[in-house]
Formats: C-alpha cells, structure tokens, sequence
C-alpha cells in the first residue's frame, strides 16, 4: 500500500519556511548551472550561425584562425582560377578575396579591446545573405570607408554613421551600419580589403572564400587545393570552419560551469539532507502511526523521497523561469581563436532544460535518499513510544 502524494505534498506546505528556503537555495544552484550553459550555447550558435555550408574557405595549410592566416597574392590568383566557382546574374565569380586584421578600440563604459577589421572583395556581401544593410548605405571600395555590425555601435566609441577612428584608420569614415544577426560579423568592421592591406602594410589575403555551381561536390574541390604542392593551403567548408572555432570557448565554459555548479550543489543538497532529517524528526509519531496502519517500509521511504524529489523539483522549475530571462541579455567576450570582442546572447534550449532539470531532481535524491532510509527503518514500538 503506497502513501497518498497528498501526504507528502501537505506536510511541504506545513513547513513553509524550510520549504522556500530549500527549494530557493536548489533554485539558484539550477539558475547559475542553465545560465551558464545558456552561455556556452550562446557562443556556440553565434559562431555556427556565422558560416555558410554552401561557401568554401580556403586558409594557409596549418592556420586555426583567420588571423593568423596568409594567402600570397599569387596562390589567391591560383585559387581563383578553380574549376566549378559560381556566377552572379552578371556572370561574376561569386568569389572574395579578404584580409582580417585587430585593432584595439575604446569601450563606451571605459577599458579597451580588441575589434576584427575585415577587409572584404566586391562580392563578400553576396556571399553572406545573413549581413543587411540597415542604416546607411555600402562602402565604396577604393575610399577608407567602413561598415561597422550593430554590436560594436552600441560598445565602442566613434562607430556612428559619420565618426572616424583613431590609430591606423583615424582618417577611414563610418558610412553604414549592419545587421548580420546572431552571427560573429555583428562585431566586426567591413572595408575595401585593397585599403586595408595598404593601412596595416599586409602583402597577403587571410583567406580566400568563394561559393561552388551545385553540381560541383565542396569536399572534391578542396581535395583539389589540398593536394596541389604549390599552394600549400586548407580548404573548409565555412559552416564547419566557425563550428570548430567555437568548441573550445564553448567547452571551457561548460566545464566552468559545471565546476562551479557542482560545489554550489554541495549547500544545496545538505540543505535538503538537513531539511528532510527535521521532517523525519518531528513526524516520528507520524510515521509511527502510518507503520501501524499497514503501510509498508518501502511506501514511507517513497513517501519521504518524493517529498525530496518535489522540492528539487520546484527548485529547478523557479531555477529555469529566472535563467530564461536572460535570453534578453547580450554579452561580450574575447573569442580565444581570433582574441577579438565577440557579442552573443545566451540561449535557452530544450537540452539545456531537461539537464537542468535532471540535475535538480538528482540534488532532491540525493538530499532525501538518506532521511528517508532513516524513516523507513523506523521500529513502529519505537516510533509511537517516542510520541
């Protein structure tokens, strides 16, 4: 014979105090364990956003980031010549040359941090369909204009239509301002890649990036660059390209996470263990009489632990409906790949609820396993003498 739910759910409710304070202490464990996994996941989207599985990257052979790239003038003229490049309606190549540099830039709050300047070929923007043009218009390519992502506008100064740079670009001019979305080019500034390279006296592309006919196979045209001795370069698929650049930021704040969310769980699940040991202390008549009536060992220990189970429960579920505020919020970071500023939002998943939940419930277990051990080994003659 099982105790109804309804016991357990009353005698909570009969210690309103413990109750809050516990589930409150299980709720910004769970609050501080989605929040931060939010974060990785939020990280992780932006970058995998920020690439096309239909464009082909092409970097130096041995390269991880696009800064530490260098594509020779003559091996880009190579690469352009591949068989199998898509057209526009013109007929031109859907190809792009480009140049990504690092400037150091003033934040509006005060410090400093480093910016990706991207300098792009005519047909970059054709090339990412996420980037729109939302205040101001293009740059003209062979002028020192540039077009700045909404996530920088509102973290740097002098980004507005119209101011100019200090440095090496204190003569370049804003003249629009982008809308690339949840991608990685929301913060970065785009200029003609020719003017670039002649302000931070590059002599070679970072990369060469171009988008193949629907018949010609991505994996085979890269094959293709990789094999040829004279280029000495790497060929990815752009979307896999930001995926990886993504991991180890988004891996490292998972188990940052996960470190800091164990040992604040440890409170938590004593505090559950004290809460339900001053449960199984002051219903000992209870128990006693419930003993009595028939009910079985196993009946009062799943009573006990159910009470547990609920309180981590409630917990996790006041946990989540804090930590999804959060998705309003937008952060910044430096990328460890490229070390430039990088805005994302945290995001909530249906992975990450079911993990915090399941993480709740397991600090409940844990919590009330042992109190409830304690209740059902209880001796009825015991249990009523002590009444």
């Amino acid at each position: 014979m099982a105790v109804p739910l309804s016991y357990s759910i009353r005698s909570l409710w009969t210690r309103r105090l413990t109750t809050v304070l516990t589930a409150g202490g299980m709720a910004l464990v769970v609050f501080v364990f989605a929040t931060i996994l939010m974060l990785a996941e939020g990280l992780e989207k932006t970058l995998v956003q920020t690439g096309s599985p239909d464009n082909l990257l092409i970097l130096r052979k041995g390269a991880t980031g696009e800064v530490d790239s260098a594509i020779e003038l003559d091996r880009a003229a190579v690469v352009e010549s591949l068989p199998g490049i898509a057209v526009d309606d013109l007929g031109r190549p859907l190809l792009a040359k480009e140049v990504v540099v690092l400037i150091t830039m003033d934040k509006k709050g005060g410090g400093s941090s480093n910016v990706t300047v991207r300098g792009i070929g005519r047909q970059s923007i054709a090339l990412r369909p996420q980037v729109d043009i939302v205040r101001g218009r293009m740059p003209r390519f062979g002028v020192h204009e540039m077009l700045v992502g909404q996530s920088l506008l509102r973290r740097f100064e002098g980004l507005d239509i119209g101011g100019t740079l200090s440095g090496t670009l204190e003569d370049w001019r804003v003249v629009g301002v982008m809308d690339a979305g949840s991608t990685a080019f929301n913060s970065e500034i785009w200029a003609d890649a020719e003017q670039v390279m002649q302000a931070f006296r590059r002599e070679a592309y970072s990369l060469v990036i171009f988008r193949l006919q629907e018949d010609a196979p991505l994996n085979e045209v890269g094959a293709i660059v990789e094999n040829d001795p004279r280029l000495t370069l790497q060929a990815r698929i752009e979307s896999n390209f930001y995926q990886e650049q993504s991991e180890m930021m988004a891996s490292f704040l998972r188990v940052l996470g996960i470190t800091l969310t164990v040992i604040f769980s440890l409170g938590a699940v004593i505090g559950a263990m004290i809460t339900m040991y001053s449960a199984v202390a002051n219903r000992t008549a209870e128990i006693g009489t419930l003993r009595a009536l028939g009910f079985r060992r196993r009946a009062i220990l799943l009573s006990f632990l159910a009470e547990s189970l609920f309180l981590g429960l409630l917990g996790g579920c006041v946990g989540l409906f804090f930590a999804s505020f959060m998705q309003f919020i937008t952060i910044s970071t430096l990328n460890f790949q490229s070390f430039s500023e990088l805005a994302f939002r945290f995001t909530l998943t249906p992975v990450i609820l079911a993990q915090s939940l399941a993480f709740a419930l397991v600090m409940g277990f844990i919590g009330g396993v042992l109190p409830a051990f304690r209740a059902s080994r209880m001796q009825i003659v015991d249990a009523l003498r002590t009444s």
